[in-house]
């Protein structure tokens, strides 16, 4: 780029931050990033999540967008790497000029990107990390889905109470934030409802082989072993624990990570019977959802998870805070994004609370032959 032009838009920038964008400076549009996973180990995450997000886009688009603007998605890759997460939101902000940030699924990149968006007061949404340190990053970071002490009390609850479980194992992603934080969760309420956790493994995200924790853990006849961690290893640990010989009357049970059409195709059979908690069910009757549901497979051809869901309630919620503010600046759309209150989510009714996280239930889902089928849902 030429000197001119370069200081041209760096003037432009300055006079109107929220309207630069990679091909130059417009008012005409609004332009909203987004940094998710696109390529690398939890690429599905960020894929699903850029497809909800971007049909949310289109359909408000469509409908005359926002403040009488069209709105510009861009959507950088980190590549399922936290240290990217840090470079591309950067960039968004520093040479694109976002007036908001979509993301991220994982909460070791949300944490790493949160403190970037706070520091140049860029309102910042998560779509899915559910680590609560995530938003206690500062006043500009929100989300729109649950938070991990709800979503390892719900699985502790349904271990206890549904399956009548008295001794769980856990297997943990040590490298993971979103893996530990269930973790802590998961054990701390299935002590306090009387349950014994009888043995805790851990593994690295990246690992292949799990046989010598499994060993040891069936060696000690859980009634259940608790898997907090991503799909990329969760179908692996699966066909592992069934090939050592540990029972499908022993159940895995997870959270949302492990929500993708991969956790099947590397997990198979080995996964019939086993639970996780989830953001929403794809059979909930709601019309809102069984429309989504609908235009997304007709979009994309492929039944949506929760992460398109949450990237569609996300890119909404972003929206209706800029409509309802009035403005896309900054503070503005922060006290609007934090006044957001029974908010009509696909995944939910989504209201804000003082700590900026989502208040909302979850549902349990039970793995079979490769759906995901709804056992029950569990308010806050």
């Amino acid at each position: 780029m030429r000197f001119r032009s370069l200081f041209l838009a760096a003037a432009a920038a300055l006079i109107l931050p929220v309207f630069g964008c990679g091909k130059g400076p417009t008012t005409d549009e609004i332009v909203i990033g987004e940094y998710g996973s696109l390529t690398g180990g939890i690429a599905t995450f960020g894929i699903s999540t850029k497809n909800g997000s971007t049909m949310a886009f289109d359909e408000i688009n469509n409908a005359g967008g926002v403040l009488g603007k069209k709105i510009r998605l861009l959507v950088e890759d980190d590549q399922s790497k936290p240290e990217e997460a840090g470079t591309v939101v950067t960039k968004l902000i520093n040479q694109n000029h976002v007036s908001a940030i979509l993301g991220q699924v994982a909460s070791s990149h949300s944490l790493a990107a949160a403190p970037i968006c706070q520091a140049n007061h860029i309102p910042m949404v998560s779509p899915s990390s559910t680590n609560p340190r995530v938003t206690q990053t500062g006043d500009y970071i929100f989300r729109v889905c649950f938070i991990d002490p709800f979503q390892g009390a719900v699985m502790a609850k349904f271990a206890a109470n549904t399956l009548k479980a008295k001794r769980v194992a856990i297997l943990v992603d040590v490298r993971s934030d979103y893996s530990v934080g269930l973790q802590t969760f998961f054990r701390d309420q299935f002590k306090q409802l009387g349950g014994e956790i009888v043995s805790e493994q851990s593994y690295s995200q990246g690992d292949s082989d799990f046989r010598a924790q499994l060993t040891r853990i069936k060696a000690i006849n859980p009634d259940a072993i608790y898997v907090p961690g991503y799909y990329t290893e969760v179908g692996t640990i699966a066909r592992q624990a069934r090939e050592l010989g540990i029972a499908a009357t022993v159940p895995l049970l997870g959270g949302d990570g492990w929500d993708s059409p991969k956790l099947w195709e590397i997990g198979g059979q080995a996964l019939n019977g086993c639970y996780l908690s989830n953001h929403y069910s794809v059979d909930d009757p709601s019309p809102l959802v069984q429309k989504f549901v609908g235009d997304y497979k007709a979009r994309f051809k492929e039944v949506p998870d929760a992460l398109a869901a949450l990237g569609y309630d996300a890119a909404k919620i972003i929206a209706d805070a800029m409509t309802r503010a009035g403005s896309i600046e900054g503070p503005k759309v922060r006290d609007a994004l934090a006044a957001t209150r029974e908010f009509p989510g696909v995944t939910g009714k989504i209201t804000i609370n003082k700590e900026r996280n989502a208040i909302k239930p979850a549902v349990v889902l039970k793995v079979e032959n490769g759906k995901f089928v709804y056992v029950e849902t569990v308010t806050p």
